[in-house]
């Protein structure tokens, strides 16, 4: 097998990524991007509800589309975090106790409503050609309701959902009511124009990206019905012409902590694409990432093309005698939850490491173990603020398994759970979830979040846990917890926790 010997100059000019995929697109994403299965599936548009965990990659993926439809010279709208606002919507709009109004049907009809005068707005900046195709009364309509550009997104959302409400609340004839919420509903404002659009989208594409909707996420009512909302107008909306597509992404819990998205499953269960990754997907993505910066650096593409991702990996870390599942991989990959910016994160940090204690290249196992402690700490509290809203104060949780072993027999940890649940172990700002809770149901929290693995297999020669092997949530999202007899704290968390490793590299 090929190797790959690296200058040691390479090590400060090695660029594993950023945590954020709007800056990595700046800094050549696209030649080092791993266009998976899932990715193709989206291009395609087979695919346009992208579920998966925060840090997975549905917000790379979304850039390298809106990137390439632009290349093609095909239209694209991005809504952002800045263009929406559950604080705002929650303090904006009535109560859904407070009369009959019914939020999931109006915020779908809002955002279907927005999301097409958005497509119109965008196709009508040409407005002669756009009258050539045969969209003359777009044009006409966009020139004498939206010229001035004067309400973005948000405020054209909510603008509608207000118009919803004031008929809904409002001291309107029963009979009155109900034929205008039906125009409303049924967007006759826009409706006529529906043909004419579908005739300009025979010979131009639009493509809409709805992302980082987690931004600010609070469960909230109001929240819960944008998102479901949203969700039921995306299916509508790619119903109209295959040259208009609506993409949306979510992080995965809070799919499941929509019911009317959970609902809705079975009906749409063919639009949605699951992010997943394994071991040899992230050693694929640093891979990529290694290439990319030695060609930069003058090395040679194709002889770089022909290495395996293994070669590239041994180019730059140390302590891998047993291929990509031993060694130094094995060691950062158990440390992840399988997401591709907490792989980035490792391998950045240990870089900052080897470069701070003047080592060369390879890198050695010193400096990823240097690297750890901080990686852990911020992986840890990172991983509390994105439940933040479900199971507030989880860090303190956390913090409850400091100092001790890093496995569980299941009575032992059930009695450590019912503990937390009865107060007699103090948690702080945890009481409106885990005050009570049932000791089977915390272990599954604490699993699904990824603090805990479960022993769910039985004992391989690539296991180093000393006994089966433990299993997370983000490599078993099946598991039958309830026959697993031990468990782990999973290894991400331990150094944070001062919880001892077991065959930990040692430091130098």
């Amino acid at each position: 097998m090929a190797r790959l010997k690296l200058s040691s100059r390479i090590l400060e000019h090695l660029d594993f990524g950023t945590p954020s995929a709007e800056r990595d697109i700046g800094r050549g994403l696209e030649k080092c991007f791993v266009e998976s299965a899932a990715y193709q599936r989206v291009q395609s548009g087979a695919k346009t509800i992208v579920l998966g965990n925060r840090g997975a990659g549905k917000s790379a993926i979304f850039q390298m589309l809106a990137r390439q439809e632009r290349i093609a010279g095909n239209n694209v709208i991005e809504l952002s975090p800045d263009d929406y606002s559950y604080e705002l919507l929650s303090q904006t709009l009535a109560a859904e106790r407070k009369g009959s109004w019914a939020k999931q049907g109006a915020y779908a009809a809002a955002w279907k409503y927005l999301i097409y005068v958005l497509v119109m707005k965008e196709i009508a900046r040409k407005g002669m050609r756009l009258t050539r195709n045969g969209g003359a009364d777009i044009h006409r309509f966009i020139r004498d309701n939206y010229a001035t550009g004067q309400l973005g997104p948000m405020s054209l959302l909510v603008s509608y959902l207000k118009r919803l409400e004031g008929v809904k609340l409002g001291p309107l004839e029963a009979g009155i009511r109900t034929r205008e919420l039906d125009r409303l509903y049924k967007l006759e404002e826009i409706h006529d124009l529906l043909p004419s659009l579908r005739n300009v989208l025979n010979r131009r594409r639009v493509s809409v990206f709805v992302d980082e909707l987690d931004r600010g996420w609070d469960s909230s009512e109001d929240a819960q019905a944008f998102v479901a909302g949203l969700f039921q107008a995306c299916v509508s909306i790619n119903e109209l012409h295959p040259n208009l597509r609506v993409y949306v992404s979510l992080r995965q819990e809070m799919y499941d902590d929509i019911p009317a998205l959970y609902d809705d499953a079975q009906k749409h269960r063919d639009l949605l694409e699951r992010i997943q990754w394994t071991e040899e997907s992230l050693l694929e993505l640093i891979a990529k990432r290694i290439r990319h910066s030695a060609r930069e650096r003058g090395y040679d593409a194709e002889a770089l093309d022909r290495l395996t991702d293994e070669s590239c990996w041994s180019a730059v870390f140390a302590g891998e005698p047993g291929g990509p599942r031993a060694g130094s991989f094995r060691y950062m990959a158990e440390r992840t939850l399988y997401r591709p910016r907490e792989i980035i994160q490792f391998c950045t940090e240990a870089q900052r490491a080897a470069l701070g204690r003047g080592m060369d290249l390879p890198m050695p196992l010193a400096a990823v173990a240097r690297a750890e402690p901080g990686y852990s700490s911020e992986r840890a509290r990172d991983i509390a603020a994105e439940y933040r809203y479900q199971y507030p104060g989880l860090m303190s949780v956390f913090e409850v398994f400091r100092g001790r072993g890093p496995t569980f027999a299941r009575d032992d940890l059930e009695m450590l759970c019912l503990e937390l649940a009865t107060g007699e172990i103090r948690t702080r700002d945890t009481e409106s979830w885990l005050y009570d809770r049932d000791p089977d149901s915390l272990i599954e929290i604490l699993w699904q979040v990824g603090f805990l693995t479960a022993e769910g297999g039985t004992r391989s020669a690539s296991d180093r846990t000393g006994g089966g092997v433990f299993l997370g949530a983000h490599q078993a999202r099946y598991l039958n917890l309830a026959a697993a007899k031990r468990f782990q704290v999973h290894p991400m968390f331990r150094s944070c926790l001062g919880i001892e490793e077991v065959a930990a590299p040692a430091a130098g």
